[in-house]
């Protein structure tokens, strides 16, 4: 039996969730806007409090690992790394855009056989953060930072449906104006979809290592000057 904890902060919204055994036995979340800082301390003391309460004991802590808000997924590893520690357990990482895909496999039955899947991420402007996987969620196209046009993603498009989703998809679709072009609205990447790609992770032994892990954040942070506000 596996106890695991789930912790995800790579976009707006913070969530955490405890599995065991391929149940989710505790769920928070908050989509009010980036609050990680504030929430999810809050979210992960009631969880952990649910967990020894509860269950046996935690066997792991699972993150989401990026790409996503430098900052977001600072606090979200950092987080996770503390309770590794002081737990003495193990540390995974789960790719967000990976865990964007789950709630699309499990709730959307219409999607075709041939069909592959683009889940994005805000990364302002017209570019997004975003991969390209089949239904078995084999990587077509390796996670890139896009900027999205008319031809960003037609060689898929011409051979096969792709369905976009997540918080970069609609400013994005009317761009791509293609009819294999399809959009999924509604899909975060929340700590209660992390359990399959976790629990995959840990029978396979794919930990991290708690001192160096750092997050995949696929572009260097800018740090930019504030505007004078006079």
């Amino acid at each position: 039996m596996s106890c695991i904890l789930h912790i995800e902060t790579s976009t707006n919204v913070c969530s955490v969730a405890v599995s065991e055994d391929g149940a989710c036995l505790f769920s928070r979340e908050d989509f009010g806007g980036p609050n990680h800082a504030v929430k999810l301390g809050t979210f992960v003391d009631e969880a952990l409090t649910f967990v020894d309460g509860h269950v046996a004991g935690l066997d792991a802590v699972a993150v989401s690992c990026g790409p996503g808000s430098y900052t977001g997924l600072r606090i979200g590893v950092s987080m996770a790394k503390g309770i590794c520690y002081g737990r003495g357990v193990s540390l995974l990482s789960v790719p967000t855009l990976e865990l964007l895909c789950v709630p699309v496999l499990l709730d959307h039955d219409e999607i075709e056989d041939d069909a592959l899947l683009c889940p994005m991420i805000d990364a302002r402007r017209m570019e997004v953060y975003a991969g390209v996987y089949d239904r078995a969620l084999r990587p077509v196209r390796e996670v890139g930072a896009d900027v999205v046009g008319p031809d960003t993603y037609r060689d898929y498009l011409d051979r096969h449906p792709v369905y976009f989703f997540g918080d970069g998809a609609a400013k994005c679709i009317d761009a791509i104006a293609h009819p294999n072009a399809r959009l999924i609205e509604g899909i975060s990447p929340l700590a209660k979809w992390m359990m399959p790609l976790a629990e995959k992770r840990l029978a396979g032994g794919k930990v991290e290592d708690v001192a160096y892990f750092v997050p995949f954040y696929l572009k260097d942070f800018v740090a930019k000057t504030p505007r004078k506000l006079l």
